[in-house]
């Protein structure tokens, strides 16, 4: 249907099944976004809204960014497609390489995807053939986390542990198993940065080795920080013991850092930040700055030379997706490289991240407000739920916020925020004194 340009808003919402959206709220009162810059969208009704969440945790770099546009229009007249099954182009070997030289060292082969949720599923399905490939066939079984967020392939939803995401779709996956989460807001209430207490619920994964036997585990899966679920970190020696298990027990480590990869906690991976290095690292939305569908998993050699054997024409990994690599996301992701590289954005947002800190902490006395957690340019500010009614108080603040020009995310009771790397002190300012409010008038 054509758009009204004086009114770019059109007059039939019907027909879009819009996801993870309370549809029938949104249609009746609409939240149109029609362009965007640099730390702010600009809506249909011509109000500029600060962008609090990186769109979706995806456009670090901000938005309309002059590299990126450019290289997407250069690709798209040059080359707008190109199969990446038994061809290839120049663009996809060359991010490929560009993410390796990022990546740490472990990390020398690269998986192209659409989404995180394909990556995450591209990862289970190369941890259970590679178990296969060394000879260890009957490590099938799949340990993710309770709270766990990993898309919503099935895979993705069978290992993670949001129970909405779960409950209306059946058995999932068979074979699969779930670690304790780690918030205990008893102990580690208004912690700032990794809290002190919980590095004991790694522990928890030799009780289910010791259940099912190690020979029948390929993999565990985890976010480093727990982002969807509402902002959980890591408490100290967590992820470092989840390592020595795994390793113990030759168990793949998967690290999900679709929310986590470039640059959201000041390093390029959470395996960098918290020095932990896992077996596989997957990684999304960042990767194209969120303007282009793009994912990708990060092997170490040991993984990818597991597949490379026998006859050179035989097709190793049975395995890909239409668009992997695709020349135009390729194009992008390289732009979005070089623009953060360029403008230094990974250590910009490490040395904001004091300010920022400082900033969500300032709401603590907020009414409502049961706990806060940051860590780097992210931060889930926790909210008393109204009795009998979960989720209220929160997207209410939602609502109320956008009415005030400035856009979070809420999940569960929780405000979670991660915005561009790009932004100011007067943005954290405006955003927490937005928010102040906002708590303020909620009831």
């Amino acid at each position: 249907m054509a758009l009204d340009r004086s009114n770019p808003v059109p007059n039939d919402l019907s027909a879009f099944w819009m996801p993870f959206t309370a549809n029938r709220q949104f249609k009746k009162t609409p939240r149109m976004f029609v362009s965007a810059d640099r730390m702010h969208y600009k809506t249909a009704d011509g109000r500029e809204v600060l962008d609090g969440t990186a769109g979706l945790w995806c456009c670090n770099a901000g938005h309309n960014r002059p590299k990126i546009v450019e290289a997407i229009q250069k690709q798209a007249a040059e080359l707008d497609y190109a199969p990446a099954f038994q061809m290839g182009h120049p663009k996809a070997f060359e991010l490929a390489n560009r993410l390796r030289d990022m990546a740490p060292e472990p990390f020398e082969h690269v998986f192209f995807t659409n989404s995180g949720s394909e990556a995450v599923d591209t990862a289970l399905k190369i941890a259970i053939a590679y178990q296969r490939a060394i000879g260890q066939g009957t490590r099938t079984r799949l340990i993710g986390r309770e709270r766990g967020y990993h898309g919503v392939g099935f895979g993705g939803i069978s290992v993670g542990g949001i129970v909405n995401n779960r409950k209306f779709f059946g058995t999932l996956l068979n074979g699969v198993d779930h670690l304790p989460h780690t918030h205990l807001p008893a102990k580690n209430a208004f912690t700032r940065g990794q809290p002190e207490h919980g590095a004991e619920l790694a522990d928890e994964l030799e009780r289910i080795v010791a259940l099912h036997g190690p020979e029948t585990i390929a993999a565990v899966i985890v976010e480093p920080i727990a982002g969807s679920t509402g902002v959980l970190m890591p408490p100290k020696g967590y992820l470092e013991r989840l390592r020595e298990i795994t390793r113990k027990h030759g168990i793949l480590l998967i690290f999900d850092e679709v929310i986590t990869g470039f640059g959201r906690i000041g390093t390029p991976f959470a395996a960098d930040f918290f020095d932990v290095m896992p077996d596989m690292i997957t990684c999304a939305k960042g990767l194209t700055n969120g303007v282009i569908p793009m994912g990708a998993v990060l092997a170490t050699k040991e993984i990818h030379d597991a597949f490379m054997q026998g006859p050179e024409h035989m097709i190793e990994l049975f395995h890909g997706y239409t668009y992997s690599g695709n020349p135009i996301a390729s194009a992008a992701g390289l732009a979005t490289l070089e623009t953060y590289k360029e403008e230094g954005l990974f250590e910009r947002a490490a040395e904001i991240s004091s300010y920022w800190e400082d900033a969500v902490h300032s709401l603590s006395d907020c009414p409502h407000v049961i706990d806060i957690r940051n860590m780097g340019l992210i931060a889930g500010i926790e909210l008393e739920p109204i009795a009998g009614e979960p989720t209220k108080r929160a997207f209410s603040c939602f609502l109320d916020a956008y009415e005030h020009d400035v856009l979070i995310r809420t999940t569960g009771d929780i405000i979670a925020l991660s915005p561009p790397l790009i932004i100011e002190k007067a943005h954290i300012d405006t955003l927490f004194g937005t928010l102040r409010d906002v708590l303020k008038r909620v009831n």
